[in-house]
C-alpha cells in the first residue's frame, strides 16, 4: 500500500516554493502526496479584486497539483488573516484524515509571515489530534500513528538552519514547471519584494545544495516534540551533512 505525504503551505504556491523537489520525489517513489493550502490568495493582487483573485489562484493550485498527480484540500480561509482558533484547527485536523499521512510538512513556525508561521503551528499544535474521536470534524479518524513532522525552509533561508536535505537537482526543471503556474504571482512578487520567482527557486536550492554536497536541495528540521518519531527520518534520500546519508 502506498505511502502518503501531506504537505502544509500557508498560500497558493508556497509549497511549490519551498517544498515542490521534494513533493516531486515522493511523487516519483510512488507515494500518494496531498497539497492543503490553508489561504485562498484573495489579497495577492494589485489589480483584481478579492474573490476574482481567489477564483485565479485556486485553479492555479490546481494545475501545479495536477502535474505531479497530487489531490488538492483547499482550505479557504482569507489571505494574511490567518488565525489560531476552534475553526481553523477543525480544518486542518479534518486535512489531516482526509489525507491519513505517514508524513507531514509544513511552514517554519518563525517564518517572516504570520500566515506561515500560524500554519506551522497549527500543524504542530495538531498533529495528534487526527487521531482523537472526540473531536469530530466530518471525517473518520486515521488509525495511524502519529506522523512525522518535518518543517520546511524559509524564503531566501532567512531564520533557518535545516537539519537535513533533500537532493532535488534532478527535478529542479520540474519544480520551476509547477512554480510556473503561478502565473498571477510574477508581476505580485515584483511589485511586492522586486525579485523574480525563477531567481528565488534557484538560487536558495544552489546554497542548500551547497551545504548538502549536491548541485540543488531543499532543507528540512524535523519536530522533536515528545510523540513524534525523529529516530528515523522519511525524506526522500535524506542528507544530513554533505553528502552524507540518514
Amino acid at each position: 500500500m502506498a505511502k502518503h505525504v501531506l504537505i502544509f503551505g500557508a498560500h497558493p504556491d508556497d509549497i511549490e516554493s519551498f517544498c515542490g523537489g521534494t513533493a516531486i520525489r515522493y511523487a516519483h517513489m510512488g507515494w500518494k502526496v496531498f497539497f492543503c493550502v490553508a489561504t485562498n490568495g484573495n489579497v495577492g493582487s494589485t489589480t483584481l479584486p478579492k474573490a476574482e483573485i481567489a477564483k485565479v489562484r485556486y485553479g492555479e493550485a490546481k494545475k501545479a497539483a495536477s502535474i505531479i498527480g497530487a489531490e488538492l484540500i483547499w482550505l479557504g480561509f482569507d489571505d494574511e488573516f490567518l488565525i489560531d482558533s476552534v475553526e481553523t484547527r477543525h480544518a486542518f485536523i479534518n486535512a489531516m484524515r482526509i489525507a491519513d499521512p505517514d508524513v507531514v510538512i509544513c511552514p517554519c513556525r518563525t517564518d517572516y509571515n504570520p500566515d506561515h508561521s500560524i500554519t506551522g503551528y497549527i500543524v504542530d499544535e495538531c498533529l495528534h489530534m487526527a487521531q482523537v474521536p472526540n473531536i469530530e470534524t466530518g471525517t473518520p479518524i486515521t488509525k495511524k500513528p502519529i506522523p512525522h513532522l518535518y518543517f520546511m525552509d524559509t524564503p531566501a533561508g532567512v531564520g533557518f538552519e535545516p537539519e537535513l536535505y533533500v537532493d532535488i537537482t534532478d527535478v529542479f526543471e520540474k519544480k520551476v514547471e509547477l512554480l510556473a503556474c503561478h502565473e498571477s504571482q510574477n508581476s505580485w512578487m515584483k511589485t511586492l519584494f522586486n525579485y523574480e520567482m525563477s531567481a528565488f527557486l534557484e538560487i536558495p536550492a544552489r546554497y542548500r545544495g551547497l551545504q548538502a554536497g549536491v548541485p540543488m536541495a531543499e532543507g528540512f528540521r524535523p519536530s522533536y516534540r515528545w510523540g513524534r518519531n525523529f529516530t528515523r527520518h522519511y525524506l526522500p534520500d535524506c542528507l544530513s551533512q554533505a553528502g552524507q546519508f540518514r
